[in-house]
């Protein structure tokens, strides 16, 4: 099944907070919060986060040439101190 949508302004979502935290954990419904139109948060269910999360163990290797020769560098220094 695939979840409801509902959007919802600051003043609004901050009047129906508890209601629209019992929808979203009991019916799955999502609810965009906007601030004057622009998307600015969701209230999701933890289900569907949680579902949506990469795992930690995911990421592994990610960042994999990003830092350049770093790790030589901070073996390097490691090497030096006495």
């Amino acid at each position: 099944m695939r979840d409801k949508v509902q959007v919802a302004g600051v003043e609004d979502t901050r009047r129906r907070l508890p209601g629209i935290l019992d929808a979203a954990h009991r019916d799955g419904i999502v609810t965009i919060v906007t601030k004057r139109g622009v998307p600015y948060a969701a209230v999701t269910p933890v289900s569907q986060a949680l579902r949506d999360t990469p795992k930690f163990s995911a990421l592994g290797g990610s960042g994999k040439g990003r830092y350049g020769g770093a790790g030589e560098f901070v073996g390097r220094l490691r090497d030096e101190w006495p």
